[in-house]
């Protein structure tokens, strides 16, 4: 047996495992020499949008309109071009299942016209006669009164002019700082945002805060807007809820403007299983897109599941991915349910063994799959990144398809989250485990990168709590004035900073906050819904509270921004892994290394510790940096950061540290080294 792949040779643990590794190298390999033998190219395979769908055609003067139905019976073009006559513009069937009609300009160039609306009537294996929306449309919208969606063509006389070519995002990903952020919730009113509110109030915010990406949801049609966009129907439109895609180009081209990159949070994980406005039974049957039967089916979510090993399928999935990139220049994407797909179980197991990642329910079709996207994207931007919602902990997930792994730049540290939520709901604060906390933010491949994070959209969906809900609840509705003092809050807000200094230095290699949470939204986030009366009152983000000066909020908001700014100029992210420094239970005191820097961390309620004795990695003088008992940050100014700190014989440092406080320090001489 080889173990010619790196990810075999530095992980020991996986060589009883290696032969199920080289079969899936062999499997990926198999599949990409299929594809560039077919197309050439991987990326020219990825071109399935310059196809199928609506096609301008210079050449014959007209437009090609091509759909790929392999067992449909009929398919008729119908719109408003043709006063929506249902059987006038029929297609014809080639041999591979594409059909296809032709619209000569002469006939049709005042009424196949931009903003028109129209969708394909097919005639189904199974005797179905639905009107649907073509599968690769690049714009649909939903008229207000019957609440139909429909495809629209989109000419628009003046293309969007970018002006983002000397942007990179190779700068603003090492290391990614991620704003998870909706567009549809980011305004206060209580309706749906804009792209074009989101540029204009939204972009300077993330960018005053130092973020370097954000990750947008929801950018995919979708029919149910409280789904938060992860039911999927349109692959190749972007949701006109929130605008153009004109718009949506300016959005993005506006983000790197600011040197901010843009993710996608991309959902290939699964589809709407609605047949009017999404891809189920397209031609009549089960499986043209999906799996059949139960497999095609995911019950948690409602969902279609996609059959990842149909060449056709592949095709569409990874040519979405080439669009997104290249139309919208899209910077990468976080792959949403990565666990989901890369198992039959969908990841609804115990992980009790590393036979699981190796057995047989693991879905080697979308294993090959992820590596096929992943090669796409770096063919197509090496600077790209890719990111996964991975949460079974697969070996080799974040490992070059190179090293035998399957591609991914980052996971996300889903555990990270988990952890808090679990300590915040059962624990006191006297019971919490600093060696827990340790295992839990510290335990991950030495060579996987991981995106950590204290909260996602996930943590704030109604039925949970975001933290800083966890911490406060209802105080904060009526105690979060500068001007009175409240215990709850006290101690909710020192914990709150000390959780999110944490996850940031210790967590991971990128990090992820979402809009809002930096400064302590409160309550939930709950979309418009049968439910709560089809209220926007919890989809929406409050920014009033951090505007104001007599809030607490802003105090917050505040620390995040030192700490981003923190990270960045201390390139702390870009460091290799901390090193434990102190740990004492009782004390609930945790000091550690990373980069240059020292920090230190007092979880005690009520204790506070003279001359705590912390050995550190270098002789000299030590200053304060950074501490979360500042005034500006709703501490209690319990530290004198004009106070010098100097190691004694035993290259200590003797330190006051208050309780619930983080610390940071700096020796001077390496301060004084960077031209600090």
């Amino acid at each position: 047996m080889s173990t010619s792949f790196a990810l075999l040779k530095e992980e020991s643990w996986l060589q009883p495992y290696g032969e199920v590794i080289q079969r899936r190298q062999a499997r990926f390999q198999a599949a990409y020499s299929a594809i560039e033998d077919y197309a050439g190219s991987i990326t020219e395979f990825a071109s399935g949008h310059e196809y199928y769908g609506i096609q301008i055609d210079s050449i014959r003067k007209g437009w090609t309109y091509r759909e790929w139905a392999p067992h449909a019976q009929a398919l008729y073009l119908i719109g408003d071009f043709n006063g929506w006559n249902r059987t006038s513009h029929p297609l014809r069937r080639n041999s591979r299942g594409d059909w296809e009609i032709f619209l000569p300009q002469t006939q049709y160039q005042d009424s196949f016209v931009h903003g028109s609306k129209l969708k394909v009537r097919v005639i189904g294996a199974n005797d179905s006669d639905l009107d649907r929306i073509p599968a690769y449309i690049r714009r649909v919208v939903q008229d207000e009164e019957s609440k139909d969606f429909a495809g629209q063509l989109w000419f628009p006389a003046q293309p969007f002019s970018w002006t983002d070519q000397a942007f990179s995002p190779k700068k603003s990903l090492q290391p990614p700082l991620i704003y998870e952020c909706h567009v549809g919730m980011a305004q206060e009113k209580e309706g749906v945002g804009t792209y074009r509110e989101f540029e204009k109030s939204i972009l300077p915010r993330i960018h005053a805060a130092g973020y370097t990406a954000i990750q947008l949801m929801a950018v995919m049609e979708h029919p149910y807007y409280g789904s938060f966009g992860y039911h999927v129907s349109n692959f190749f439109a972007p949701s006109s809820r929130f605008g153009t895609p004109e718009e949506l180009k300016s959005l993005i081209n506006a983000a790197h403007s600011l040197g901010i990159a843009v993710i996608m949070d991309l959902v290939h994980s699964h589809a709407v299983k609605n047949t009017n406005e999404g891809l189920n039974e397209f031609d009549g049957t089960e499986d043209a897109y999906f799996h059949a039967g139960d497999r095609g089916y995911h019950v948690g979510w409602d969902s279609k599941l996609f059959n990842y090993g149909k060449w056709e399928v592949q095709q569409f999935l990874l040519s979405s991915i080439r669009y997104w990139m290249e139309e919208f220049h899209f910077d990468g994407f976080r792959f949403d349910g990565a666990t989901s797909m890369l198992y039959h179980h969908h990841g609804l197991i115990s992980f009790d063994s590393a036979d699981r990642y190796f057995d047989e329910g693991v879905d080697e079709e979308a294993l090959t799959y992820f590596q096929l996207a992943n090669t796409l994207i770096h063919a197509l931007n090496p600077a790209a990144i890719s990111i996964a919602e991975e949460v079974s902990g697969m070996p080799g997930l974040s490992r070059t398809v190179e090293e035998g792994g399957i591609g991914f730049d980052f996971r996300l540290a889903m555990g990270i989250p988990d952890f808090w939520i679990r300590t915040l709901k059962h624990k006191t604060d006297e019971q919490w485990d600093l060696f827990e906390l340790w295992h839990e933010l510290t335990n991950r491949p030495a060579k996987e990168k991981s995106i950590a994070y204290a909260e996602s959209h996930d943590q704030a969906l109604v039925g949970d709590k975001s933290l800083a809900f966890w911490l406060m609840d209802k105080e904060m509705y009526f105690s979060m004035s500068v001007l009175e003092q409240n215990l709850v809050i006290d101690r909710g807000i020192a914990l709150h900073k000390l959780i999110r200094l944490l996850t940031l230095t210790l967590g991971g290699e990128g990090y992820l906050n979402f809009i809002g949470n930096e400064f302590g939204h409160p309550e939930w986030v709950d979309f418009p819904r049968e439910g709560n009366d089809w209220s926007y009152q919890y989809a929406r983000r409050q920014w009033s509270l951090v505007d104001n000066p007599l809030l607490r909020y802003q105090q917050l908001a505040a620390w995040d921004k030192a700490m981003i700014q923190l990270v960045t100029a201390h390139e702390v992210l870009l460091a290799g892994p901390a090193q434990q420094l102190y740990l004492e239970p009782n004390k609930k005191v945790l000091a550690y290394t990373r980069g240059n820097l020292i920090f230190v961390f007092c979880f005690h309620p009520s204790d506070s510790f003279e001359g705590l004795a912390i050995r550190v990695p270098n002789a000299g003088d030590y200053q304060l940096l950074l501490h979360s008992d500042a005034p500006e940050f709703g501490g209690f100014d319990r530290l004198d950061t004009a106070l010098t700190y100097t190691t004694n014989a035993n290259q200590e440092l003797l330190l006051y540290v208050p309780s619930r406080v983080g610390m940071v320090l700096v020796r001077l001489s390496a301060e004084e080294g960077r031209g600090g």
